[in-house]
């Protein structure tokens, strides 16, 4: 969806669900803007049961037209999420880079998540693919 959906929305939803600041380290911008939420050092509140050991980072968008997840990155915010998870990998002991979707439980045990074990669908794109070459 062309809807703009800032950081202070972001915020304001995550105060709604009880949090009590954004969960997200990091927000990506349709225009590529990386604006940053919490400080890396501070715990985030981004995906159950990962948040101590994690750096959130959610883009602006992730809807089709027809408000159905989709993979909506402009070039900008591929260009940007690029260039953040370098600089992440470059300056934290980074393990494993992943989606929410991708920490879902194996529900059948086969050792995959599949898509029907998703929790969240989001990010619309799959992480490992695109950037699990970057792990030290």
């Amino acid at each position: 969806m062309n809807v703009d959906f800032t950081s202070e929305q972001v915020d304001a939803e995550h105060k709604a669900r009880g949090f009590r600041c954004w969960g997200y380290h990091f927000y990506i911008r349709k225009s590529g803007e990386i604006e940053k939420m919490r400080r890396v050092e501070e715990i985030g509140a981004h995906v159950s049961g990962y948040n101590t050991d994690s750096i959130g980072v959610c883009y602006e968008g992730g809807l089709d037209v027809k408000g159905k997840p989709s993979d909506t990155r402009t070039e900008e915010q591929k260009a940007s999420l690029l260039l953040l998870v370098e600089k992440l990998t470059k300056d934290h002991p980074i393990v494993q880079i992943n989606g929410h979707r991708d920490l879902s439980p194996d529900l059948d045990g086969d050792g995959i998540v599949e898509p029907n074990e998703w929790i969240k669908i989001c990010p619309c794109f799959d992480v490992k693919s695109e950037f699990g070459d970057m792990i030290k």
